[in-house]
């Protein structure tokens, strides 16, 4: 049987990013690093329907030097051990790295296929950034967009906008109360 899973952007979906200029930044100390409310009781209602949480992640900073490898570990650790969280996984590259894990490339969504049995039809992606929702788009999995308004390109449909991670697993849980047999939330 394979499993279904809840894909998590990290900053500004899970924990609170910092806006500079209408950009979304990570935090840059780890007391800076605070979930946001409601992120840990949607994580559990999410193990309660079923779901893997796994996290992607961009994270430049590692490459750029503006942060260190053992800062964003330091981060997950502390992310694992508030939420339940199955797998991280995380980008380190810029854009000039032209990878295949960078979102919007879905390497990271499909390493995770891989590792964990996933089937990417009955999975979701949450996201507050366009390469979030492109990532997942990339490999057809339904995809929910926290608009925050930040002062770059908006995600190509389709996608259903919330305004919390609470929002987006009480939608997933009445569609699977109701037995919906399509993936994409009508808008």
């Amino acid at each position: 049987m394979r499993n279904k899973a809840l894909f998590w952007d990290r900053d500004g979906v899970l924990n609170k990013a910092y806006i500079v200029e209408g950009k979304s930044y990570p935090p840059k100390t780890l007391e800076e690093f605070q979930l946001l409310p409601g992120v840990v009781e949607g994580l559990e209602k999410a193990k309660e329907l079923g779901f893997l949480n796994i996290v992607i992640t961009n994270q430049p900073d590692i490459s750029s030097g503006k942060s260190s490898r053992k800062f964003v570990d330091d981060c997950h650790k502390k992310l694992l051990e508030l939420a339940p969280i199955d797998d991280i996984y995380v980008c380190p590259h810029t854009n000039d790295d032209c990878c295949s894990c960078r979102k919007p490339k879905p390497g990271m969504i499909i390493e995770a296929k891989k590792k964990w049995n996933i089937d990417l039809k009955k999975s979701f992606l949450i996201g507050d950034r366009w390469r979030d929702i492109e990532a997942g788009q990339a490999v057809n999995c339904s995809c929910f967009f926290l608009n925050y308004n930040y002062n770059e390109p908006q995600p190509r449909e389709p996608f259903l906008e919330i305004c919390s991670v609470r929002k987006a697993v009480e939608l997933i849980k009445e569609r699977e109360k109701n037995g919906a047999t399509t993936r994409h939330f009508e808008s």
